[in-house]
């Protein structure tokens, strides 16, 4: 019998958890065993990926700077393409706020469900109001002051602390560029393999997903065993698929008003790639397709998409920021916690510069938004809260990652003087 693909166990995994969740709130020893025999399990699945987060960083990051080696011969394609994919990963992030804030779909959950959630994670609510007040007291720079770590050691060695790692392997990276190839070889090398390593134990990972969701849904329905959840829930999706939709469309404007080429030109010729990405979730894997789709249907020349396309693949990761910070906007509502702008501004910047350091494999985005929730001091916890439906809005995102790289490559090559014209027959 052939084995069910991973996206269904988790399915299968959420349902499952609801169930005996509902099942169990029925009786007065119920939400103890819970806590007591299944919860645990959950607690280790989400360890697991506080777990990895940090190397992950490390490994992706330095390696998609290094790899940007070749921009000294390339300045003005590298230049531009760089703050492209910056501006795009911005405006995305931005979107995703702003949806999220419009629609605020944690405040579909009651009062008292809310209160219930707060309760038992009064710890962290705890630490979110020292860290807020602490804040205040702060300098208008501390921020910017903190981004730069005394110690990267002690920094690697708090999840809270994201921004700092990010610095050092961006700083890293940079290093890397600036050293003679031959002379940085054998680091490269080694980070190469280490990222192989870590993209391998995410995998293992995963794998434990649908045991890790069944264990955290069924804690969740049994301590707040409540049907707001579920239209929180089904709200949050649809403002994840919206922001989605909206950036597809800034897409396809961006390329109309600058290359001239017309909608219908831009969604034909990049539609296999993107129905390739939606079933995989894996720019990576739909990278040899993507490029076959730019260079021969919609005119980027060979010498601008070999250089866009792989690097947007690995640092240009839009629908995965827009997610992250819809996500950690949604979990924040839910359990009640106020994000005032400077936090939110906060989460632009970390959601920003997670998404260069996201794998384009399934799952990274999921233990990137670790990242986010950590560094904006929000549960890790309410993760419980998303994880049912992250497998279709993962495929979804895919889809808005791999558009973003092929518009940003036609805008490059236009600004080059490398866009042919071409006649579009399929």
């Amino acid at each position: 019998m052939r084995k069910l693909a991973l996206y269904w166990q988790i399915l299968i995994g959420m349902l499952l958890g609801v169930l005996l969740g509902l099942v169990l709130s029925q009786f007065g020893w119920g939400s103890q065993f819970v806590q007591d025999w299944i919860k645990p399990f959950g607690n280790i699945f989400i360890n697991s990926l506080k777990l990895i987060a940090i190397p992950l960083i490390l490994g992706s990051l330095i390696k998609g700077i290094s790899d940007l080696k070749d921009i000294s011969q390339l300045s003005s394609i590298g230049f531009k393409t760089i703050a492209l994919y910056i501006l795009t990963t911005l405006i995305a992030v931005s979107v995703g706020l702003t949806v999220v804030n419009t629609i605020a779909p944690g405040k579909h959950i009651a009062e008292e469900t809310r209160t219930d959630l707060v309760t038992r994670y009064a710890s962290d609510a705890s630490q979110k109001q020292a860290d807020a007040q602490r804040q205040r007291e702060s300098g208008p720079l501390q921020a910017l002051e903190d981004i730069v770590p005394d110690n990267i050691f002690n920094a690697a060695a708090n999840n809270t602390n994201m921004l700092q790692v990010i610095f050092f392997a961006i700083f890293f990276g940079i290093g890397m560029i600036l050293i003679p190839e031959k002379q940085v070889e054998p680091v490269k090398r080694f980070i190469d393999s280490f990222n192989y390593v870590i993209l391998k134990l995410i995998d293992i990972i995963m794998m434990a997903a649908p045991f890790g969701v069944f264990a955290l849904l069924t804690a969740l329905v049994t301590e707040a065993p409540s049907g707001d959840l579920f239209v929180a829930l089904s709200m949050y999706a649809f403002s994840v698929v919206l922001g989605l939709t909206i950036m597809i469309a800034l897409y396809i404007l961006a390329v109309w008003s600058i290359t001239k080429r017309p909608p219908v030109f831009f969604i034909k010729g990049i539609a296999p790639a993107q129905l390739l990405g939606f079933s995989t979730s894996s720019s990576a894997a739909t990278l040899p397709l993507t490029m076959e789709r730019v260079e021969e249907h919609l005119g980027v020349h060979k010498s601008v998409a070999s250089f866009v396309l792989p690097i947007g693949a690995t640092i240009n990761m839009d629908g995965t920021s827009l997610y992250q910070a819809v996500a950690a906007v949604f979990i924040a509502q839910a359990f009640g916690i106020h994000l005032p702008f400077a936090a939110q501004l906060g989460i632009i910047a970390t959601a920003t510069l997670a998404s260069i350091g996201s794998a384009a494999i399934p799952g990274a985005g999921t233990v990137m938004l670790v990242i986010v929730l950590a560094q904006a001091g929000i549960p890790e916890a309410g993760l419980a809260l998303i994880f049912a439906i992250e497998r279709p809005l993962d495929m979804c995102r895919t889809v808005v990652n791999l558009t973003g790289d092929a518009a940003v490559s036609m805008i490059v090559a236009k600004s080059e003087g490398k866009l042919k014209e071409i006649k579009q027959s399929s």
